[in-house]
């Protein structure tokens, strides 16, 4: 498959900032039709040596790092695991939460009977935490932007949902008026922050959301 709607947004002799477009796995799916992917096209149109950093759902779009060698994935794949990147998503939300930021502090699973949603569980749930603050007020809906200091699966769409603020487009996890109030999920990686595996500079490229 050609890049097509994949843009580069930085190149580096050791890794390359993705905007990733919605609808594209960034890994390939186990199921023979889910195979074209992210990595899989960057790695047959010029990039055979791209390494998966990290990951984006399917639907999410933005900003996804990847690196060109051994030495860098491990790197990079270090600071994710250790939580020394900075990400930011941009989302757009149903209703209007009362105060204009705030952190949500609930722990999640996976839900094998409703695969693939996850849910809140105080019990077996792993630690999960998110800070949001709200950007525009637009009648029923806002935008927020969405701070993960965890990154836990889904976090983002069922920490929203938990207080009440699906997010628009979302077929998982909305319903309604707030599943249809936009054709795609409106959940985009905008900002993201990195020291530069080799230099150890730190590094910070945005993505505005295209909705």
């Amino acid at each position: 498959m050609p890049l097509s709607n994949i843009r580069i947004l930085h190149q580096d002799p050791t890794f390359l900032v993705i905007d990733k477009p919605t609808l594209l796995l960034s890994v390939p799916g186990r199921a023979d039709d889910n195979k074209d992917c992210l990595i899989t096209r960057l790695q047959e149109n010029g990039y055979p040596e791209a390494l998966i950093v990290h990951r984006l759902d399917w639907e999410t779009s933005g900003i996804i790092l990847l690196a060109r060698d051994p030495h860098s994935h491990r790197e990079l794949s270090r600071q994710f695991h250790d939580r020394e990147t900075e990400k930011a998503y941009t989302a757009l939300c149903w209703g209007q939460p009362e105060l204009d930021s705030g952190s949500i502090d609930l722990p999640l699973r996976y839900d094998p009977p409703t695969k693939p949603r996850h849910v809140v569980d105080h019990e077996q749930g792993k630690h999960a935490l998110t800070f949001w603050k709200v950007l525009e007020r637009h009648g029923d809906w806002c935008r927020v932007e969405l701070t993960p200091v965890t990154g836990r699966s889904h976090q983002l769409r069922v920490h929203m949902l938990s207080i009440g603020h699906p997010l628009l487009g979302d077929r998982l996890y909305a319903e309604g008026a707030a599943l249809e109030a936009a054709l795609r999920l409106c959940l985009h990686a905008s900002m993201l922050a990195f020291s530069h595996p080799a230099t150890g500079e730190r590094l910070r490229f945005q993505c505005p959301a295209p909705f």
